[in-house]
């Protein structure tokens, strides 16, 4: 079966960065985008970077300039880089990868950007 494991989340304070990763075992074929969300405290899930098949990448807006998604097809990992962190950028951050007809969620981790 598919699974997709996040990590790196961590407590960092304003200005900080992290890289999270999603590590996907087992097998899914011709994905279409790789993503990753974020959900904070009493707050809908929101995108906050996709990257396509076509290798354009897009980007929340509060975010944009700030993170970075990328993959690592030898080690079936995508990541995010995030830097100049802001305090509203809390949330619990899940990974996401479209291969239709199918969707692949990760079960998150945590980032918290406080002082």
């Amino acid at each position: 079966q598919v699974q997709l494991v996040e990590s790196g989340g961590d407590l960092v304070q304003p200005g900080g960065s992290l890289r999270l990763s999603c590590a996907t075992s087992g097998s899914i074929f011709s994905i279409n985008a790789l993503g990753w969300y974020r959900q904070a405290p009493g707050k809908e899930r929101e995108v906050v970077a996709i990257n396509s098949r076509n290798g354009d990448a897009n980007y929340e807006y509060s975010v944009k300039g700030r993170f970075t998604i990328s993959r690592d097809n030898a080690k079936n990992t995508v990541y995010l880089q995030m830097k100049s962190l802001k305090a509203e950028d809390t949330g619990v951050y899940n990974c996401h990868q479209l291969a239709p007809p199918s969707n692949y969620w990760g079960r998150g981790t945590q980032v918290t950007v406080s002082s």
